[in-house]
């Protein structure tokens, strides 16, 4: 079951998406293109993962990826406290209820190793995070091929520790979380194109280039820069096997500028600059997944109106360049433009 990521038709790997947007028709698409699909595992149960694995494997027979967030220390009880006072009056104006403080959450991840080790699947990546070295020796007998996120070497030489088999190497300009392993990291500014060589001169993995990569030259560069493949999330929001929202998939065309928060998760997170990280973005403390569990009911408000000025929008500094079609056309395009 061995995927080699720098034999793919085409080196082009989606980039898994929680939340929605990544959808297992996308997942087909990107693999009838030649590339690489993957499903986004994070704030999903153990059922709801073996659920769209398996409506994956009704859809393609090529080889697959699901992405696990790795569960990380308990957040500042007192900050999350205060935060929460902060939203109160936000929460009610639009008639919702901010959840208090529960037990821990662990994203449901002795579940989802579980069941990844009795079905297993072609590929797991990890976001947040690595597993242990057990952990990962498992899921290598099962045949799986694994992949840790990367933002720093720091980070790329423990990846290399544990046995994963390839490193997705994230940069600054990614959409969404950045995968910093530790939450209370200030996530690097190093840009993709030198962060490349910096890890490859901590580890020979194959490295997957991932964070703003909007059309062709852009990927050929991030190939050039020592990448097997690139990594492409934001690209594809606006495909038609995309599982974003209407709003969030206008907001990609017009709104500016883009900035990492933590306003929404208590994590760092690229998006769209709306009102509500302009408002509450200084005060949010770093805890994950304390912050996110807290901001849901106000997300869903601000996504049953369509209001993208409290929305989050994740979106990478290429965001302008997403474009509307069928995700293997998308892909296709984006491949043809790379070669020149």
């Amino acid at each position: 079951m061995t995927v080699r990521l720098d034999e793919l038709a085409v080196p082009v790997i989606a980039a898994p998406m929680a939340g929605g947007p990544s959808t297992p028709a996308l997942v087909a698409a990107v693999n009838r293109a030649g590339g690489l699909g993957f499903l986004a595992a994070g704030m999903r149960t153990a059922a709801g993962m073996s659920e769209q694995i398996a409506a994956v494997r009704a859809s393609t027979d090529r080889p697959y990826g699901v992405n696990l967030f790795v569960p990380g220390t308990p957040g500042d009880r007192a900050a999350v406290a205060a935060y929460r006072e902060r939203l109160r009056p936000e929460a009610e104006r639009w008639g919702v209820t901010l959840p208090e403080e529960d037990g821990p959450d662990r994203d449901d991840w002795e579940a989802k190793l579980a069941a990844l080790l009795a079905d297993p699947v072609p590929v797991v990546s990890y976001t947040f995070g690595l597993p242990t070295a057990e952990e990962a020796a498992a899921l290598r007998a099962a045949g799986t091929t694994q992949i840790g996120t990367v933002t720093t070497p720091e980070e790329a030489r423990a990846a290399q520790a544990v046995g994963m088999d390839a490193l997705c190497v994230q940069g600054p300009e990614a959409g969404g979380h950045r995968g910093t392993h530790r939450v209370t990291d200030e996530p690097g500014e190093l840009p993709l194109l030198h962060l490349l060589p910096a890890v490859r001169e901590v580890t020979a993995l194959p490295l997957i280039a991932a964070g703003g990569l909007g059309d062709g030259p852009a990927v050929a560069a991030a190939l050039r820069a020592g990448a097997v493949a690139v990594q492409l999330g934001t690209a594809l929001l606006r495909s038609d096997e995309s599982g974003a929202a209407a709003a969030h998939r206008a907001a990609l065309v017009e709104l500016p500028e883009t900035v990492v928060t933590r306003a929404f998760t208590g994590r760092p997170a690229r998006g769209l600059r709306n009102a509500f990280i302009d408002r509450h973005g200084p005060y949010a403390p770093a805890a994950y997944p304390e912050v996110n569990r807290l901001t849901t009911p106000l997300r869903a408000a601000a996504a049953r109106r369509g209001d993208t000025a409290a929305m989050h929008l994740w979106a990478g500094t290429a965001h302008h360049l997403a474009r509307t079609g069928p995700a293997e056309a998308i892909v296709i395009d984006l491949w043809r433009s790379a070669r020149g």
